[in-house]
């Protein structure tokens, strides 16, 4: 008898952990809340990803290291990413203090590999050892905004480039031949099955952020009525299209992916995409909720709306040809999906929001519609799908 390999699942420190994620989605979401600037735009696609690539260093040290991993660099972790979280609601203020947060945070996730003699290189993503990323950061401490905030995005920029072309090994090549080699090297690989279910955690968390946002935006109205109740219905709604696309349908939060797809360094960046435009979505959600007295979105609320959407449809055609799962009916989807926010995006201003979402929902439904059927069988024969 073959004896099966029990399923890992997220530790509670794990658990605790992603508490710090809760409160950053929550504030990085208010950049782009009501706004129509370019400017606030980009700076929330900076400071999402320096958060989602702080985060995202602490969760792959718990996925490797499961019930070894130290409570105190966790907690320390913790700490630094509150401070983040804490800047983002006057940035031009705290910039330094998100600045500084953030390199603390990615020098300490660096340490934690370090032991006595040896140092373990994460071979899947080497971007959780400090590098050339961190030093426009650092320089940054001596800039003013807006040079200050293009020096986090270069940081950023290189941290990208070295998670999709550089490996552990190369990493470690590249140390042994240094002036101060290490005498030891130890290379770790990522849980990817347990890695998913993380990323998949932080998407219930952005989807999360947008339940929040609708019910804050709810109780600034004194009298629900019926053009209020639809519109939230209409949010709640699309939330659960975009639940059963990313987490029922998909794989760590990314639209109808098959698990054994992609490798980390490609599923990192397209998570971090998705949530991205998730939290934006939830974003737009409270715009459209305080938008019912007024009868129509702005135009600004209307393409943030459709344009995370027609996004969003666009990542799951990619996995889904990316998994083997392409067939006729996703070309109805994709036109569906692409083609139903340009075209609220255009003509959508005349809608009430309650009509405008509810519309919207249909730009995500055929999609769903298209894998109940697999589903069925696979439910039927008790057997894992594709």
């Amino acid at each position: 008898m073959i004896k099966k390999t029990e399923e890992r699942h997220a530790s509670w420190l794990e658990l605790f952990f992603d508490l710090v994620a809760v409160a950053g989605v929550a504030q990085l979401s208010h950049l782009v809340r009501g706004t129509t600037s370019w400017s606030d735009a980009g700076l929330y696609v900076v400071c999402f990803l320096a958060f989602w690539t702080a985060w995202m260093c602490f969760t792959v040290y718990g996925n490797v290291t499961g019930e070894a991993a130290r409570t105190m660099p966790v907690l320390l972790a913790m700490a630094g990413l509150v401070f983040m979280a804490g800047s983002v609601h006057d940035l031009g203020e705290h910039a330094q203090g998100f600045a500084v947060s953030y390199v603390a945070v990615r020098a300490l996730a660096s340490r934690v590999w370090e032991g006595r003699g040896n140092q373990r290189i994460i071979v899947e993503w080497p971007v959780v050892h400090a590098g050339m990323g961190v030093v426009p950061w650092v320089v940054s401490f001596w800039v003013d905004a807006p040079g200050k905030y293009a020096l986090w995005a270069l940081g950023l920029a290189i941290d990208l480039v070295a998670g999709l072309t550089m490996s552990g090994e190369r990493v470690a090549e590249w140390a042994s031949q240094s002036k101060r080699p290490m005498p030891g090297w130890a290379f770790a690989h990522l849980d990817l099955a347990h890695f998913g279910e993380r990323l998949g955690l932080f998407t219930i968390i952005v989807l999360g952020e947008g339940v929040l946002t609708v019910t804050e935006a709810m109780t600034e109205v004194p009298e629900w009525e019926w053009p209020l109740l639809a519109t939230v219905l209409g949010v709640l709604a699309l939330l659960a299209a975009l639940w059963g696309a990313a987490l029922f349908q998909g794989f760590g939060g990314i639209p109808y992916l098959a698990q054994a797809a992609w490798g980390p360094r490609v599923l990192l960046p397209v998570h971090c995409l998705v949530a991205g435009l998730l939290a934006a979505l939830a974003a737009g959600f409270g715009d459209a909720v305080e938008s019912v007295s007024h009868g129509h979105l702005a135009a600004g609320t209307r393409w943030l709306l459709c344009g995370c959407v027609a996004a969003f449809t666009v990542v799951g055609v990619v996995a889904r040809v990316a998994s083997g799962r392409w067939k006729r009916w996703d070309f109805v989807a994709v036109l569906a999906g692409i083609g139903i926010p340009a075209g609220l995006g255009f003509a959508g201003g005349t809608l009430t929001p309650a009509r405008f979402l509810w519309v919207l929902v249909l730009a995500v439904v055929p999609g769903l519609v298209r894998e109940l059927p697999r589903r069925g069988r696979v439910a039927a024969s008790g057997a894992d799908g594709p």
